[in-house]
């Protein structure tokens, strides 16, 4: 059957399907946020994690997800928010991500979730331009549901695994021990 023996009402609403994409919101401050939800492998509720040190600050530590270690970002932390004590609605959204043809499993600390919400691509508006001084690479789209705005992130660039860790100018690379065992650098 081709597309055009189809009855309009099926065709329009194959089309649509191609034109939006699902979001799992979250909330942070009281404000909302999203993500694709195709990124979104699982969400946990809130456990401790086992730091590391020499991180950066939003690093939290890692923990062990059925055998991978896994880094733990606070996203208050990362967009420098003001921090809050955990509690029974914090979670953790473990997100897959793309850097430089890599994939990274990483979880991302929110204070709750809040729904998924599908959105049809022409209800995204670009994020306003800000000025080089704020870092908005991040945003993927701004969208209003329900008349609140929500901002969409992007998941790919939320962290970035090479500008984790900077070494000092000149400065021969720390001694590293031989092992299989090593942990990926965040």
């Amino acid at each position: 059957m081709t597309s055009k023996n189809l009855p309009d009402a099926v065709l329009a609403a194959s089309q649509n399907a191609d034109e939006s994409s699902q979001f799992l919101t979250f909330l942070l401050a009281d404000e909302e946020y999203g993500i694709d939800i195709l990124k979104v492998q699982e969400i946990r509720g809130w456990t401790a994690v086992t730091p590391i040190p020499n991180t950066p600050e939003h690093v939290l530590g890692v923990l062990n997800l059925r055998g991978a270690v896994v880094p733990i970002v606070d996203l208050r932390r990362r967009f420098a928010l003001a921090g809050i004590s955990y509690t029974t609605t914090t979670v953790i959204i473990v997100v897959s991500m793309v850097e430089n043809g890599v994939d990274h499993t990483v979880g991302l600390v929110v204070d709750a979730v809040a729904d998924v919400h599908r959105l049809d691509t022409a209800e995204l508006h670009p994020p306003p331009e800000m000025g080089s001084a704020i870092d908005t690479e991040f945003v993927r789209a701004l969208a209003t549901v329900n008349d609140k705005m929500v901002i969409l992130l992007d998941a790919d660039k939320l962290i970035r695994f090479e500008d984790t860790v900077t070494p000092t100018a000149g400065a021969a690379p720390p001694a590293v021990a031989a092992s299989d065992d090593l942990l990926p650098v965040f």
